[in-house]
């Protein structure tokens, strides 16, 4: 496997994944933008219109037929959130050439099909067609609306709400069902071209294919061509950048709402900040709650009996970790109790060389798992794009394993409780 990148115009990068452990190619652009309360829902609105059809393809109709005569390749679209920045993302997967039953430039034609999606939009009458926006913009009101289907979900993201209340971090991926109302047509066309304008552009290519041709097909594609230069400076760097305010008080918000389970988040801040202090965070993370063997599955879980679920995750562009617990509602106080035991004998270093080494097996599994699939793999490289450091797989399995009990032990006692929220009947 290669990984290489070029430069296509400024803020306009390519990414060339060259494997032939693959059967199928994956296209995937990304169109990264500062995280904003005016143009979180626009942005969550945007793939669904543009995936909606091209000029050339004017109807999703046509592009499904597309698709089939590609040999069943599937596209797909979405919106994620990264630290500050919000991620527009289009994929497309088709099978390799080297396995078509005849010779097809499959993978040219995928490229400049998703590309067209993307920057060659239905326009009427400079503005997008009424009906697609319409409908999109009930798609999206319905999964704003049913946010709090998934209990898990709702209550990781209220906590991250409270936490970062105001600020940028805070917003919920998908907006808001009272942003809709204002959106139409019209403003959504204007704000799609500024987009286009401002936004990081990320292309991915991952297959087996001759890295030449792709950057020779990527500069001739007219959609390229037609895009301006753009100043480097439109992007938050996703990197630990805000410095943490020890929290006198921790807040505490319970909520009520037609649940049969509590559930409960602990939203902490890490006050660290030392170069490559992530792989350190990264094995607190998985000794205090990722893994099976960990403290809070073994101690609130499995001993205690008090947990159908409890984990904790590691949100590095933000420095934060989350504990996250599905208990019976009256077991609250005693969970909490045994997760502050948790943490507390992390800083008096109460865990194991053993504890140390199988967070380490566990990370590096994981590490290699991500270069088995492609999805995965092209995920792991934007993060390391949009962070400003690539780091190898191998360079980070060398990075893991170097990392002491005394850098762990640094990490535990730079932790402080910021909230505590809890979901309860």
């Amino acid at each position: 496997m290669s990984y290489k990148t070029k430069k296509l115009k400024e803020n306009i990068k390519a990414h060339l994944i060259q494997t032939p452990k693959f059967k199928t190619n994956l296209i995937s652009i990304f169109l990264t933008l500062p995280l904003s309360r005016d143009n979180v829902t626009k942005n969550a609105l945007i793939p669904a219109v543009l995936k909606s059809g091209t000029k050339n393809l004017d109807t999703q109709e046509k592009i499904s037929i597309e698709l089939e005569n590609m040999y069943g390749a599937n596209l797909d679209c979405g919106i994620e959130k990264i630290g500050d920045n919000q991620i527009i993302k289009f994929y497309l997967e088709t099978i390799n050439d080297n396995f078509l039953p005849k010779q097809e430039n499959l993978l040219d034609k995928s490229i400049n099909l998703l590309l067209d999606i993307i920057f060659n939009p239905v326009v009427e009458e400079n503005h997008f067609n009424n009906q697609y926006v319409e409908t999109e913009k009930q798609t999206i009101k319905r999964l704003i609306e049913g946010k709090i289907d998934n209990k898990d979900i709702y209550a990781f993201n209220r906590c991250i709400e409270e936490m970062y209340k105001d600020k940028p971090f805070g917003l919920y991926k998908y907006g808001y069902t009272e942003d809709l109302e204002t959106i139409n047509e019209h403003n959504l066309y204007e704000y799609y071209k500024n987009l286009i304008s401002n936004a990081k552009i990320d292309i991915f290519v991952s297959g087996d294919f001759d890295d030449n041709k792709i950057i020779e097909l990527l500069n001739n594609n007219e959609n390229i061509k037609k895009l301006s230069d753009r100043e480097d400076n439109h992007i938050i760097n996703n990197e630990q950048t805000e410095k943490k305010t020890k929290i006198e008080d921790i807040k505490i918000l319970n909520e009520s709402k037609d649940v049969t389970q509590g559930k409960l988040v602990i939203g902490m801040d890490i006050d660290y900040y030392k170069e490559n202090s992530k792989y350190a965070m990264c094995l607190y993370n998985v000794i205090l709650g990722e893994s099976a063997t960990s403290k809070l599955f073994q101690n609130v879980r499995e001993k205690a009996s008090l947990a159908y679920t409890a984990r904790s995750n590691y949100v590095r562009q933000k420095n934060n970790i989350f504990i996250r617990c599905g208990i019976e509602i009256e077991n609250y106080d005693k969970a909490v109790q045994i997760i502050n035991k948790q943490l507390e004998d992390m800083r008096n270093g109460n865990f194991t060389d053993e504890d140390i080494e199988n967070a380490k097996k566990y990370m590096v599994s994981g590490i290699k798992t991500v270069a088995d699939e492609q999805d995965s793999e092209i995920t792991y490289y934007l993060g390391q794009e949009l962070s400003g450091n690539l780091t190898s797989f191998d360079e980070y399995i060398e990075k893991i394993q170097s990392v002491t009990k005394e850098e762990i032990l640094d990490i535990a006692n730079n932790i402080n409780t910021n909230m505590i929220y809890f979901l309860k009947n």
